[in-house]
């Protein structure tokens, strides 16, 4: 595959590029900052609707919850298929198919746990997907547990080196079985690698995990545990209402060496540390809500660009941020950190910021989104900024760009 290509139209797809190039001007482009979509992967939309396949295919994907891109690869979690695929080389045509998948047989074969094969080498619903340091993690969430591999696989159906979360690969009770405690997790969603350290957000024990010096050995227990007083608590909003040391339903992570921002999906907002945090604290950056007490989701109230309702997923590089307000169906975006809580910059797949449609109450397009879970944003100072997003309602994954400054 010929990577970072300029979109050429194939047979067939002349009604899509129309589409696309009309989407590229006018006022409701200046509110997308110079972004546009590229590339669509999954499920096509005769008619108008994305529907997944009565039988997977390497093309196909059922709710993508998790997505990781960089100048190389392409991974996505499909969720909803119990396993991983994986691109080696981002791919220039729509619906090209993966190379390899993981947690699966094979391309056509779906199932929990490898379709009654075990779970050494398949999947539960897995969502968060990163590549660090050429090692492949996956937050296999209903299993309760983290997969490494030590390599990202060139062929399908390799099991995992190694798991965190649970003492083997057969292991997958939540919580191992027992109490909650600093080695054991709980429908783990969100995981990253910032400022040195590894962070899970460990959602249904409404906490993250941190550990020092990134992906730890199996078995060891978190170095840091968020928005619990003691590793042994588990309750919503540490049993009380939202507060700056607390999480509903944290959902994804991300952050730079100096700030950690966790997108706290339940209670419809971000909650940053300044700087990283070495134990249980308060926040001091808020996103999303008017204060650290507010809960409150967007569109019941005031505002648009600044408020949210559930945002599942965040990322940051370069300064730029991005976060995917998953049922206002959109990608929301700041050209800089806004630590002092003002409307984001951009917005992308809806018209303006009051709007908030599934697909924009329309059909599918390259466009349009319908509750986007997961999002990875590559810096490339020479191609330009590309922004994959997990599009879990229409059952595919959009990478869009932005264009380097000439």
């Amino acid at each position: 595959m010929t990577r970072y290509s300029t979109y050429t139209t194939r047979p067939g797809d002349v009604a899509r590029e129309r589409g696309r190039v009309a989407a590229g001007s006018g006022p409701e482009a200046d509110l997308r900052g110079g972004w546009r979509p590229r590339t669509w992967l999954g499920a096509p939309a005769p008619g108008g609707l994305a529907l997944p396949s009565a039988t997977p295919t390497m093309a196909w994907m059922y709710s993508p919850r998790g997505v990781y891109l960089d100048d190389d690869l392409v991974v996505a979690a499909d969720t909803g298929n119990h396993r991983v695929l994986i691109w080696h080389g981002v791919p220039d045509v729509d619906e090209a198919p993966a190379d390899v998948v993981l947690g699966q047989a094979d391309g056509t074969s779906e199932g929990r746990a490898a379709a009654g094969r075990g779970p050494e080498r398949g999947m539960n619903l897995p969502c968060g997907v990163l590549v660090h340091e050429g090692r492949l993690v996956v937050a296999d969430a209903w299993h309760h547990r983290i997969l490494v591999w030590d390599e990202v696989p060139r062929r399908s159906d390799v099991a995992p080196d190694m798991v965190l979360g649970q003492p083997d690969l057969c292991a997958v009770e939540p919580n191992r079985g027992g109490g909650c405690s600093a080695s054991t997790m709980y429908w783990p969603f969100g995981i990253a690698v910032v400022g040195g350290r590894f962070w899970v957000a460990d959602t249904g024990n409404r906490r993250v995990l941190g550990w020092d010096g990134g992906l730890p050995d199996t078995d060891r227990p978190a170095d840091v545990v968020l928005g619990q007083p003691d590793p042994a608590h588990r309750e919503e909003n540490r049993g009380a209402d939202a507060g700056p040391d607390s999480f509903r339903w944290p959902h994804a992570i991300t952050g730079t060496d100096e700030l950690l921002l966790v997108a706290d999906a339940g209670d419809h907002r971000l909650l940053g540390w300044r700087p990283h945090p070495d134990k249980d604290g308060p926040a001091d950056v808020l996103i999303g809500q008017p204060d650290f007490g507010a809960s409150q989701e967007w569109p019941y109230g005031p505002h648009s660009g600044d408020r949210f309702r559930f945002p599942y997923a965040a990322a940051l590089t370069e300064g730029r941020l991005a976060v995917a307000d998953t049922a206002n169906n959109r990608i929301l975006l700041w050209d800089s950190v806004p630590l002092d809580g003002r409307a984001a910059d951009h917005v992308l797949a809806q018209p303006t910021f009051a709007a908030n449609g599934e697909n924009r109450w329309s059909a599918v397009g390259h466009d349009t989104l319908c509750w986007p879970y997961g999002l990875s944003l590559h810096h490339d100072p020479v191609h330009g900024d590309r922004l994959a997003v997990a599009d879990s309602g229409n059952n595919r994954v959009v990478i869009w760009e932005r264009e380097a400054p000439r």
